[in-house]
C-alpha cells in the first residue's frame, strides 16, 4: 500500500506488511463471492491511492474453516475495512459485520450490505440480530463486532458491551481479539478526515483465541483485559517504530503525550452527544406528528451523516462513500 521501508522480520504481501513467519492459508470458497470481493478490490485500490502503510500481525489467528467472533477495538470510521484485512490475507475469508438497520435501509449502502451478507441490527429489537449471528457462527462464518459500540475518542479501550461474549457462548465459537492503532489518523470522530493521499501507518494485531466460559460477564472482563494488554503493547511498538512524536497530537492518546481526551473526559463527551441526539430525535418526532416536517424532503443516512455510514457500513460503506464522492 505504501513505499515505506519494510522493517526487519517483515515482508510485503498483497500490498500489506506482514511478519516473515506468516504463511497464508489457501483461498476458501468465500473468496469467490462476487459482491464482497468487488468491494474488497475497491477498498484495496483506495488504500493504495492513499499510500497507507498497513501492518498486519497474527492473521493466522483468523480461522479458515470454522466460525469465530471477530472482536475489534474502535478508533476510526474505517476500522471495518482494516479489520477485514487479516481475513483477506488468510484464505480470503470474509467478515460479516453486525451493523445498524438504518444502513441497510439506505438506497446505496443497503444493497451492498445485503450483498456482503452483513447482519442488520434493530436498535429497538436486537434479539433477531443476535439469533442470526449465532446461526451464522454455527455454520462457520466469521462475524465482526465492536464491543465498545462507538468510537473511543480517547483511543483507549472503553467498557465493553457483553453481546460478543454472549453470542460466542451460545454459538460455541472463540472470540478473536483484534486491536488497531493508527486508523484514527485517517478519519475519526471530531477530527478532520483524510481521504486523499495520506501515507500514515496503521497497525493491526490479532491475538490468540479467547474461549468463552458459561459466565458472559467473566468472559467479557477477561476479553477486555486481554485486549487492553494487547493494545498497550501495540501502542508502545507503534511509537518505537514510527516515533518519537512531537507531543500534543490530537490523534495520540493522553497516555502517550497526545492531546486526545482521557477516558473519563471522552466518556462525558459521549454522554453529552447521546443526550443531544435524544433531544434531536424527540424534536423530530414532535415535528412529524404535527406535520411540520412534511414539506421537507427526508434525507437518507448517506445524505445526512456520511460519518455514520463509515462506521456502520464498513467495507460496503467505503464503496458507498466512493460512489457518493463521484456524484
Amino acid at each position: 500500500m505504501a513505499s515505506a521501508p519494510v522493517p526487519s522480520g517483515f515482508r510485503r504481501l498483497h500490498g500489506f506488511t506482514v511478519p516473515d513467519s506468516f504463511t497464508p492459508a489457501p483461498n476458501t470458497a468465500e473468496s469467490r463471492e462476487v459482491v464482497y470481493s468487488s468491494i474488497i478490490n475497491t477498498a484495496r485500490a483506495f488504500m493504495r491511492f492513499q499510500k497507507l502503510d498497513i501492518t498486519v500481525e497474527g492473521a493466522e489467528n483468523y480461522p479458515t474453516e470454522t466460525g469465530a467472533m471477530i472482536v475489534v477495538n474502535h478508533t476510526g470510521y474505517f476500522d471495518f475495512v482494516y479489520s477485514g484485512v487479516p481475513a483477506f490475507l488468510n484464505g480470503g475469508r470474509l467478515v460479516r459485520f453486525m451493523a445498524k438497520q438504518e444502513i441497510f435501509d439506505d438506497k446505496v449502502a443497503g444493497p451492498l450490505m445485503r450483498g456482503c451478507k452483513h447482519i442488520p441490527v434493530d436498535r429497538f429489537n436486537g434479539a433477531g440480530a443476535l439469533d442470526e449471528a449465532i446461526r451464522r457462527l454455527r455454520n462457520g462464518a466469521l462475524v465482526g463486532i465492536f464491543p465498545e459500540a462507538t468510537i473511543s475518542r480517547s483511543f483507549e479501550l472503553k467498557e465493553f458491551k457483553s453481546g460478543a461474549a454472549r453470542i460466542a457462548k451460545e454459538a460455541g465459537v472463540p472470540l478473536i481479539p483484534v486491536t488497531i492503532f493508527g486508523s484514527q489518523r485517517v478519519w475519526t470522530k471530531g477530527q478532520p478526515k483524510h481521504l486523499g493521499r495520506w501515507p500514515v501507518p496503521v497497525w493491526l494485531r490479532v491475538g490468540e483465541a479467547v474461549m468463552p466460559s458459561d459466565d458472559a460477564n467473566e468472559t467479557n472482563d477477561r476479553l477486555h483485559a486481554v485486549m487492553t494488554e494487547q493494545l498497550d503493547q501495540l501502542k508502545k511498538d507503534y511509537e518505537d517504530r514510527y516515533g518519537p512524536f512531537a507531543g500534543g497530537e490530537p490523534w495520540l492518546p493522553k497516555s502517550m503525550g497526545g492531546s486526545a481526551p482521557t477516558l473519563e473526559v471522552a466518556g462525558a463527551e459521549d454522554v453529552e452527544e447521546r443526550e443531544a441526539k435524544r433531544i434531536a430525535r424527540e424534536k423530530k418526532l414532535a415535528e412529524n406528528e404535527s406535520g411540520g416536517s412534511g414539506k421537507h424532503r427526508k434525507k437518507g443516512p448517506l445524505a445526512s451523516n456520511a460519518g455514520k455510514i463509515g462506521i456502520a457500513a464498513g467495507v460496503a460503506g467505503l464503496a458507498a462513500l466512493l460512489i457518493k464522492r463521484k456524484k
